[in-house]
């Protein structure tokens, strides 16, 4: 068994530690990381699905009435209500359905009968892939404009970044589009304006087609991840170990990349747990916009027809979303900076 020492940050070295208990130790806190998250998933998702069925019954909605409109009669609304399995209780309906949402499955919509599955699909492509994007622009433009903010603390280059980013966050995403729309679609004709095209055409027809939407939707994530990971940074270039590392002679360089930004990194992470559930529920504008028939346009057109079972699909695929990608976040923390798990 061989065995390795453990230095404290001052230098001084402490008892040997078989290796062996320090790769337990590592894959005790990954696995703690992921724990923690998952023990929150579990009940949210219950009582989320348990709530957003419970919207579902409580709306008084119907396939009878959705299918047969005025001529509805008792008894054919009898029947309808029985081959959708709404005459039996409510729990029983509960779990019913819950039992279907494992196998992939969200039931049938109630507008034609086809599964909610398959009409989510392909929409959920277009919108996964401009939030996506929008995501990806974010975070790169987040980060650079952050890194550079805090690496010219009280230069011009930092007040006109944080001017910059606090003018992006009160743009409203609808009124960017318009903008880009009438700038590089209508004026200078660079981008297509409206439409889809998927992936397997080529990539360039996918991306010209996304730019504008996923550019319009992300300004807002850009302005956050800029500002709290400038925050972020200036707050760990001040701790007591950057000066320590000054003082040691290490250069300006290594100590920025090798201990302010990884230490400082943890606000805007934070901020994107949040960031990806956010642009797809914004996107509903923006695909009215450019023409995009995606998940926001879905969910909408859903709750206008009253079509129950594919509105608690777009909500249980929310849910599972904002944890997930929480989970992800959270995960990416604990291996950039072990002091986020604590009580490991």
């Amino acid at each position: 068994m061989t065995a390795s020492t453990i230095t404290t940050p001052r230098g001084i070295a402490q008892a040997a530690v078989p290796r062996e208990g320090i790769v337990w130790h590592r894959v005790r806190r990954v696995l703690v990381s992921i724990g923690r998250p998952l023990s929150i998933f579990v009940p949210v998702f219950f009582l989320g699905t348990l709530f957003t069925f419970l919207l579902g019954a409580l709306s008084g909605r119907s396939p009878a009435a959705l299918q047969l409109g005025d001529a509805a009669t008792p008894e054919a609304v009898a029947v309808i209500n029985q081959q959708y399995g709404l005459d039996r209780p409510f729990f029983v309906q509960y779990f019913d359905w819950l039992g279907t949402l494992f196998t992939g499955s969200f039931g049938n919509s109630w507008a034609n009968g086809v599964p909610v599955a398959t009409l989510l699909g392909d929409r959920a492509v277009v919108s996964l892939s401009v939030a996506g994007l929008a995501l990806v622009i974010g975070v790169v433009f987040g980060f650079l404009f952050g890194v550079l903010a805090a690496r010219f603390h009280t230069t011009w280059i930092d007040r006109a970044i944080t001017t910059g980013t606090t003018v992006f966050s009160v743009l409203p995403p609808f009124v960017v589009g318009i903008a880009l729309i009438a700038v590089f679609a209508v004026g200078l004709r660079w981008l297509p304006a409206v439409g889809f095209v998927p992936l397997q055409m080529g990539f360039w027809p996918w991306f010209s087609h996304l730019i504008l939407p996923a550019v319009a939707l992300s300004f807002d994530t850009v302005s956050d991840v800029a500002r709290q990971l400038r925050t972020g940074l200036v707050a760990a270039s001040r701790e007591n170990y950057v000066i320590g590392a000054q003082v040691r002679g290490l250069s300006p360089r290594r100590i920025f990349f090798g201990h302010v930004l990884r230490n400082g990194v943890a606000p805007a992470l934070s901020v994107l747990g949040l960031k990806f559930p956010a642009l797809l529920g914004g996107a509903v504008l923006i695909e009215a916009i450019f023409g995009l028939s995606g998940y926001g346009t879905f969910a909408a057109q859903s709750a206008v027809t009253g079509d129950v079972p594919s509105v608690q699909a777009v909500l249980v695929i929310s849910i599972v979303l904002v944890v997930v990608f929480n989970l992800l976040v959270n995960v990416g923390l604990n291996r950039l900076i072990p002091s986020a798990s604590r009580g490991v």
